[in-house]
């Protein structure tokens, strides 16, 4: 039986965006991929916020750890997605990696204003990973993107 290929998505924090990412991706993809999330710098949680706008779209994330990119030093990862420019830059090569995109968005835990616009900056970036994401899928799906 083969093994499913192992989808890494780091950034730096892993608090928001990988999560988001992680679990936007884990339910348009279903069952094709393995997918995790870590960090260079982890933060030790997940954001609140994160989980609460990925709730709105009928995500939950809240069982998500943060984690260190290091993690996963030993196991076969065969794609890395980096969402921020400071996990790309520090991001290693992995056992296997056969591919390794970089997809940048803006870090919503540094949203200031109002706890209304704080999340509609969540709202925001939830929505632009989703869309890449979602797209990402379906190329796995049609068999347009490689992972093994």
């Amino acid at each position: 039986m083969n093994e499913k290929p192992k989808v890494l998505i780091l950034c730096t924090g892993n608090s928001c965006r990988s999560h988001m990412a992680e679990g936007i991706l884990q339910a348009a993809a279903g069952d094709l991929v393995e997918v995790h999330s870590a960090g260079s710098k982890p933060a030790g949680y997940v954001h609140p916020k994160a989980i609460r706008v990925m709730n709105e779209i009928g995500i939950d994330i809240a069982g998500h750890t943060s984690k260190h990119m290091n993690e996963f030093l030993d196991r076969k990862i065969t794609t890395v997605i980096t969402v921020c420019g400071n996990a790309d830059q520090a991001c290693p090569m992995f056992p296997g990696q056969l591919n390794r995109h970089h997809w940048g968005f803006d870090d919503p835990a540094h949203a200031q204003g109002s706890e209304e616009e704080i999340l509609a900056q969540f709202r925001r970036v939830r929505d632009q990973i989703r869309l890449v994401f979602e797209a990402y899928a379906a190329g796995l799906k049609e068999g347009k993107t490689l992972t093994r």
